[in-house]
């Protein structure tokens, strides 16, 4: 068993269907919810899903410490423990590749398989100026100017242009209103990780997706991952950084059908 590390909180956890072990991990300024919604039910129908929130997010109290990589790796873990999986495949999304990679290096007897989206080894200048100034806003209380600040670099400009003109202010109200409490530190995670002397080591059936329109972390980081694991698999979506919003069936057929080929 994997205890959740001091000063965490037990993390709150769905669990869905049954079958072999799938173990979700999300992105920073995000929850299952948000990231994952759409694609829960289809990986349900031959799969048990364990979906948890990171500290901050969901009904997932803040921790009490500073996050790191192998913090949330653990907690994950704990909370795969606890729904009785004893390997899984990883889907791991923005944030939650770095997570997964991490989980995948230091407890390789438990994954089987890797999915990794709109992912990254380590930030680049894009990322760092982007999370440089999520802070700042978060640190202010800006939450208004977060949210067009995530709109634009979030979603792709197709998605976020067909937003009617005057269906704006309702769109960054939702979006200010779905800021997780813990937005700020998870970010700080991000900035912190440097999963690249990791890849080379992953030895499981490996998918990676790059949304072709992401603003917020570049394809050109979902190839790095692609070039360094070996025998990866790479595929791409012409969409912003969030799948789950633009085109949520056809990721989940890229997920489903990586998933039967490898008779995960």
């Amino acid at each position: 068993m994997t205890n959740i590390p001091a000063g965490y909180p037990r993390l709150h956890t769905t669990v869905h269907g049954s079958g072999p072990g799938i173990l979700l991990a999300h992105g920073a300024g995000g929850s299952i919810e948000g990231n994952y919604a759409p694609l829960i039910p289809a990986l349900a129908e031959h799969h048990t899903v364990v979906a948890p929130d990171y500290p901050g997010s969901g009904a997932t109290p803040r921790a009490s410490v500073p996050l790191t990589a192998d913090g949330l790796a653990d907690a994950l873990l704990a909370a795969a423990d606890e729904a009785g999986l004893e390997t899984f495949t990883l889907l791991g999304y923005s944030m939650g590749t770095l997570v997964s990679v991490r989980i995948a290096a230091r407890h390789p007897e438990r994954v089987k398989g890797l999915v990794l989206t709109a992912g990254l080894a380590r930030p680049d200048n894009r990322v760092r100026a982007s999370l440089d100034l999520w802070q700042r806003l978060l640190a202010v209380g800006d939450v208004r100017s977060f949210a067009r600040f995530t709109a634009l670099t979030g979603l792709g400009a197709d998605f976020f242009d067909a937003v009617p003109e005057e269906e704006l202010e309702a769109f960054y109200d939702t979006l200010a209103e779905g800021v997780p409490a813990g937005a700020a530190e998870q970010a700080a995670v991000v900035l912190a990780t440097d999963t690249t002397a990791d890849l080379p080591g992953v030895s499981v059936p490996t998918l990676v997706v790059a949304p072709t329109h992401d603003t917020l972390v570049s394809p050109a980081n979902s190839r790095f991952l692609a070039s360094r694991i070996p025998g990866a698999e790479y595929a791409e979506l012409p969409t912003g950084h969030v799948p789950a919003a633009e085109r949520p069936q056809e990721w989940q057929k890229l997920i489903t059908d990586f998933l039967a080929r490898h008779g995960l």
